[in-house]
């Protein structure tokens, strides 16, 4: 039977103690124990704002529709609402990362996978935050420490990161904290997520000079990005081949529902996906968030999960991608 409890603000899991799955790298394939497995994933940005059970009841849906691993966020105050495992500066917040913590023991019980990403922010997600190296330093050294005992997660360095904006992190920077991480767990994988497509010359930065484990590119939100998916992930894996180093091509954060001019159906999230597989990427994620044209937001799906969790929240067109996916894996 399973049981959760409260101390100090942190989620206990009776065997978080005993890790469960391991995810690594082969070529440019993930694995889960040593399998090659490929990572289909949902945004779940906001999670440690959700209820236990609402998470739990999110985490079965995700499951029986064949998710194996979710996207959450470390730096997360959208809505007025800052649920993030780090401060500003870097530092531990609680209740949080013990929120953070349960979570990821939860996943790994079950064989799940959890992306944690930070960012420093934009204003669109609270305010900016890890503006300057140390404080980003401090964050990535809070999040490794605390979570050194499971290996079913990574690190997302920085959210689009090449955005010249207040998300923007240099990379000497970004190679600064990639190097901090491994000092503190050399088998961490280690991505820094990139807005829009990767130029062949950025590609060879982000192998070479940062060093990443794996590439996850933004790919560009438009009517064609599905139909471009297959070709674009072969034109990566193309040159990382040319330039002596080959790594997983991960889709962390494709297109989704509400967010500009072009709102894709059913159909365009099954074409991105199965372009993706096609081409040889390694991972795709079902990417959902708020509204951008509603005054307050709504849906606003994983991007807030405090009153209505994420499967409470998705739309017709949303539904209707699970459900074919879910026809298709059977």
């Amino acid at each position: 039977m399973r049981t959760w409890a409260w101390m100090t603000g942190w989620w206990l899991w009776g065997s978080a103690a005993l890790a469960a799955t391991e995810l690594g790298i082969q070529g440019s394939q993930f694995t889960l124990n040593g399998k090659p497995t490929f990572l289909l994933g949902c945004s779940y940005y906001g999670a440690l704002g959700a209820s236990e059970e609402a998470i739990r009841q999110d985490l079965d849906e995700m499951q029986r529709y064949g998710f194996n691993w979710i996207r959450v966020w470390a730096t997360w105050a959208a809505f007025g609402n800052d649920v993030s495992a780090v401060d500003a500066q870097g530092r531990p917040q609680e209740p949080f990362l013990g929120k953070l913590k349960g979570l990821v023991a939860e996943c790994d019980r079950r064989g799940m996978v959890v992306d944690i990403t930070l960012s420093r922010g934009n204003g669109v997600t609270g305010p900016s935050r890890l503006g300057n190296l140390e404080s980003h330093l401090r964050a990535v050294e809070a999040l490794v420490e605390a979570l050194r005992q499971h290996r079913n997660w990574y690190l997302d360095l920085s959210n689009e990161r090449n955005i010249r904006d207040p998300r923007y992190t240099p990379l000497e920077e970004l190679k600064a904290l990639r190097d901090r991480a491994k000092q503190l767990d050399s088998r961490r994988l280690i991505t820094a997520s990139h807005a829009g497509d990767i130029g062949r010359d950025e590609l060879k930065e982000y192998l070479f000079t940062v060093q990443v484990d794996f590439i996850s590119p933004h790919r560009p939100r438009d009517a064609e990005s599905p139909r471009q998916t297959e070709a674009k992930t072969k034109e990566y894996l193309a040159w990382m081949k040319e330039m002596g180093r080959v790594v997983p091509v991960h889709y962390q954060e494709p297109f989704r529902r509400d967010f500009g001019k072009w709102n894709p159906r059913a159909e365009d999230f099954l074409t991105d996906l199965e372009g993706a597989r096609r081409g040889g990427a390694a991972g795709w994620c079902f990417h959902n968030g708020d509204r951008r044209g509603a005054p307050d937001g709504r849906p606003r799906r994983s991007f807030d999960l405090r009153g209505r969790r994420l499967f409470e929240q998705l739309d017709e067109e949303e539904r209707a991608f699970l459900t074919q996916l879910r026809r298709r894996q059977r």
